[in-house]
């Protein structure tokens, strides 16, 4: 059995991640979404609201968990028995930053290998914090995040932001 993480803080989960986590879980026999906890940000939505969201937005793919974590990525995925980690990359400039990471990974963990996958075109300029500044401006982001998020976001910043 394959067995793969996509680690990432999803606060809020987008329509690029989704397409990451589709693709990852038609590849793997087993993808685990994880919801990174990390103390050193203040993330809009909680570990709870941003696992429910996941969930939600997932639940018609038979193959995907998504749980939460603290610590290293790579401790995460020895803990799922994973050996890979999946990685969405949108530009030049993620590769770069995605390539020190997996190249720091291989040193804790040779046996974990790092896989990207390009997102779809029409998210390559997609991001959490885009989708949640549009939001804060009252801004129609129902083309960047599923319903549910969208209402989600309405709720945290009110109709006009």
């Amino acid at each position: 059995m394959i067995r793969a993480i996509y680690p990432g803080s999803f606060d809020p989960v987008t329509l690029g991640h989704l397409d990451i986590i589709r693709r990852a879980a038609g590849v793997v026999d087993e993808l685990v979404v994880g919801v990174l906890i990390n103390r050193s940000k203040r993330p809009l939505f909680s570990v709870e609201e941003r696992l429910e969201m996941l969930q939600e937005c997932t639940a018609g793919l038979a193959n995907v968990r998504v749980l939460s974590f603290d610590g290293l990525t790579v401790e995460f995925a020895r803990s799922q028995s994973a050996r890979i980690i999946v990685r969405g990359l949108r530009a030049v400039t993620d590769f770069e930053v995605e390539m020190q990471i997996a190249q720091n990974n291989r040193i804790v963990d040779r046996n974990i290998e790092t896989m990207f996958l390009t997102t779809g075109l029409q998210y390559a300029y997609l991001s959490s914090t885009i989708v949640k500044e549009m939001a804060s401006y009252g801004a129609d982001v129902s083309g960047f995040v599923t319903p549910g998020v969208a209402g989600r976001l309405a709720q945290k910043f009110g109709p006009k932001g």
